[in-house]
Parts: C-alpha cells; sequence; structure tokens
C-alpha cells in the first residue's frame, strides 16, 4: 500500500499551479519589486563614490557594470536556482525553512540560522526606505517639485514616512491583491528600464 501511495504522494507534492499571464503579472509585482528598484539608487551610489560623473571612466563603468552582471547572475542562478530552491521543506523556503532541514545535523547551527534571519528582517527594512526616500530625492529634478521640496530633507523625510504608511497599511489585502495592483506598475517600469536602456545604448 505504502509503495502504491508513494508515486502519487510525490505527484501531488509536485503539481504546480498553472502558470498564466495574470500570475506572471503579479509575480512582478511581488517578486521583482525590489529588484526593479534597485537601478534608481544603484548607478547613484556608484556614481557618487567615485567622485561624480565628470570623474566616471570608461573602466569605471565597466568595472560597475560586470560587478553588477555577475552579482545577479551568482546570486540568482547558483544561490537561489541551484542551492536554495531544491532545499524546499516540505514545500516552504526561506532562511527558516533552510533551518528547519539542517538543525538535524547539529543545534548549533542556529547561530547561522538567526544570522540569516536578523540580515533578511534588516534587508525588508531599509529596502522600503532607501528605495522610496531615492524616488523622492531623484523628484528634485524636476523644477516645479524643486521649487516646492527644495533643499528642505525635513519634506522629504516626511513624505517618504506617508508614502509608507500607505504602502503597509495596505499589506493587509493580501499578496494576491498587491501583486494585482503593483503588477502592472512594474512591468510599465521594466519597459521604461529597457527603453532608456536601448536609447543610450543606440547613443
Amino acid at each position: 500500500m505504502a509503495t502504491n501511495l508513494a508515486p502519487a504522494a510525490r505527484k501531488a507534492r509536485y503539481t504546480g499551479i498553472p502558470l498564466s499571464a495574470g500570475m506572471i503579472l503579479v509575480t512582478l509585482g511581488v517578486v521583482y519589486g525590489d529588484i526593479g528598484t534597485s537601478p534608481m539608487y544603484t548607478l547613484k551610489a556608484i556614481i557618487a563614490g567615485n567622485g561624480g560623473l565628470p570623474t566616471m571612466t570608461q573602466d569605471v563603468v565597466l568595472g560597475a557594470l560586470s560587478l553588477i552582471i555577475w552579482t545577479l547572475t551568482l546570486i540568482t542562478t547558483v544561490k537561489y536556482v541551484l542551492v536554495a530552491m531544491k532545499a524546499d521543506n516540505h514545500n516552504e523556503g526561506g532562511i527558516f525553512a533552510l533551518y528547519s532541514l539542517v538543525k538535524r545535523c547539529g543545534r548549533w547551527l542556529i547561530i547561522p540560522a538567526m544570522i540569516g534571519g536578523a540580515a533578511l528582517l534588516a534587508d525588508g527594512i531599509l529596502t522600503p526606505a532607501v528605495t522610496v526616500t531615492t524616488a523622492i530625492e531623484g523628484l528634485r529634478t524636476v523644477d516645479f517639485i524643486y521649487s516646492v521640496i527644495g533643499d528642505n530633507q525635513g519634506i522629504v523625510v516626511a513624505i517618504v514616512i506617508c508614502i509608507l504608511c500607505v504602502l503597509f497599511f495596505l499589506q493587509k489585502a493580501g499578496t494576491s491583491t498587491i501583486g494585482k495592483l503593483f503588477g502592472p506598475v512594474m512591468t510599465l517600469w521594466f519597459l521604461f528600464l529597457a527603453g532608456a536602456g536601448l536609447m543610450n545604448i543606440g547613443l
């Protein structure tokens, strides 16, 4: 009996949800929102850290792009696709699910699990604040908005707090609703990034 049920159980475990355009849209809004907003502050940090735009050389640009590409490739392909996605705990993922798997090998493994969990929580706290702050500061390049905000950092902080409060309030609607809301927004954002990149490559 156990032999007959085992294949069925394995099949039920790995039966996925049918892929659809709506699911892809929701995934863009939920999963890729973090990495999609990175260009807003990554390039700014690279340029500012090397003395500003006038001092940027071809070597610095190529080195920065190489670092970004290899970081994304190694973390996404090696860490997630080849390791993390295969080390699931009854179809559950994440640092805590990984700890559930490795704790059988030794109780001391709770230490790296706690470090990973702390890093995950810190990233979840810092990333929204940095992303929204960078976006608001970037709007200062628009003359009308600069005339209202100016160089007053207090106004920027107040706007960021209001936006974050609204975003966290929307979280109670659930992941599916958030994905449907931000999916189209992230789609337009990725199309804008692709178009801007192609235009600058052409130039």
